[in-house]
């Protein structure tokens, strides 16, 4: 799912001149090897989609491939052709250097690592991978502008160089070295056994949250009311914004401080989402549905298990319906629309403020957190988190702290250097 390598089959069937011009292979790995259940689902979804009479013929999902089936399809590719990484967030990108050793032009991911290997090498373009028809439209425009592909491809082969791995690691060294002295810009938290679940914790973070200039965000599940009532309830401190509903739902504050929708966010969940059509497919299925005022114009909710949620995944695909299935604390699932999430809220709200993802610290315990927990640039994961969090990529910016509740979320901030108090033990 993280490959998003069923995006890049839907960018394919979009455009009928990126059809005409070029076939598409994907390499997801070898297909016989034992695979987790959402590799398992990812594979399902794709030979799904190869289905539509559209691609037939056009598409290849080979089982197997080797050494010598890359090498082959990167030299083919590079007389004409584009290597795409559609990766909902790249930790770095070696795919990209790869293809750039054969001179072979790409399309990536804006999320991670491939904006700066692209800039560095100047061999291809950078897309938002949640976008199917911008994907589809860089690949048309490489493959369909000769000039312009033997330029990309020019330029890798000359610039490929630049990925020297012994001054590569040294420059890396030092970055890791400096990491201590960057301050993130902006605080995303969960609430629910996340700030949440131990008093004294939830305490320690409302003083330093009182002599803080650091923005701070709620990311919930909860709905906005249900939201500000917890807090409340925990006397914690009113965030900068709200992300609730899953991340279905960004409120921000008028300048006369009255709390509304962000209505450009609002808007971009409309994107590949018929939460009609959703419903209809669903409503065979009979899996509890979460109490009415728990759904929202671009969220259903149900209660359920994790067969359940793969059940729900499997009937969408079959539908060819856009949605994103969550499943959490257990027992609940959230179908929300393609574009919507915490994560892709959190962008949203630092986007408004000149920021990007990579200058945010994200701090949750459940399923419905993966997202912001991967794509900030720092994530802290409380020591009460569930199982669903321990397939989190690792990675320099991910903390699994020691304490739990709100006394973890304190002990991350620390270890980031924005906070001289002690983590306080839960």
């Amino acid at each position: 799912m993280k490959k998003n390598l069923a995006a890049l089959i839907r960018a394919f069937a979009l455009v009928p001149a990126l059809r005409e011009r070029t076939n598409l292979v994907i390499l997801a790995g070898q297909h016989d090897r034992p695979c987790s259940p959402e590799e398992r689902a990812v594979l399902a979804e794709m030979r799904t989609l190869c289905t539509d009479p559209i691609l037939r013929g056009r598409v290849a999902l080979p089982p197997a491939h080797d050494a010598d089936d890359v090498s082959a399809l990167y030299a083919r590719a590079a007389k004409g052709g584009v290597f795409v990484n559609p990766a909902l967030h790249e930790p770095f990108g070696l795919t990209l250097i790869e293809a750039a050793a054969m001179g072979v032009p790409v399309v990536a991911t804006r999320n991670g690592g491939p904006g700066e290997i692209i800039d560095t090498i100047g061999h291809g373009l950078i897309v938002d991978p949640r976008d199917d028809d911008a994907i589809a439209q860089a690949c048309l425009k490489i493959v369909g502008d000769a000039v312009l592909h033997t330029r990309l491809s020019k330029a890798a082969l000359a610039r490929v160089g630049a990925y020297d791995w012994a001054r590569y690691a040294s420059a890396s060294v030092a970055v890791y070295s400096s990491i201590g002295t960057i301050q993130p810009a902006l605080l995303a938290c969960d609430i629910d056994n996340t700030l949440t679940g131990c008093a004294d914790g939830a305490r320690a973070f409302a003083e330093w949250r009182a002599h803080s200039a650091l923005p701070f965000v709620i990311a919930t599940g909860r709905s906005f009311d249900a939201a500000r009532a917890v807090l409340r309830e925990w006397q914690l401190p009113d965030p900068d914004a709200y992300i609730v509903d899953v991340g279905t739902r960004l409120m921000i504050a008028d300048p006369a401080g009255h709390w509304q929708i962000c209505p450009e966010y609002d808007a971009m969940l409309d994107t590949h989402w018929d939460r009609e059509a959703v419903a209809r497919s669903l409503a065979p299925l009979r899996i509890e549905p979460q109490p009415v005022e728990t759904d929202g114009p671009h969220k259903l909710s149900f209660f359920g298990t994790d067969a359940d949620a793969v059940r729900i995944r499997e009937t969408l695909l079959a539908s060819g319906l856009g949605a994103r299935v969550i499943f959490s604390h257990g027992r609940l699932i959230d179908v929300v629309a393609p574009m919507g999430g915490k994560a892709a809220a959190i962008g949203a709200y630092a986007g408004r403020r000149g920021l990007s993802l990579r200058q945010c610290v994200a701090a949750g315990d459940s399923g419905n957190d993966a997202d912001m927990l991967e794509a900030c640039g720092h994530a802290i994961v409380v020591a009460n988190a569930s199982d669903e969090l321990a397939e989190l990529t690792p990675r320099a910016g991910l903390h699994r702290v020691r304490s739990r509740h709100a006394a973890g979320v304190m002990e991350g901030l620390d270890l980031l250097g924005l906070t001289h108090r002690a983590a306080v033990a839960a």
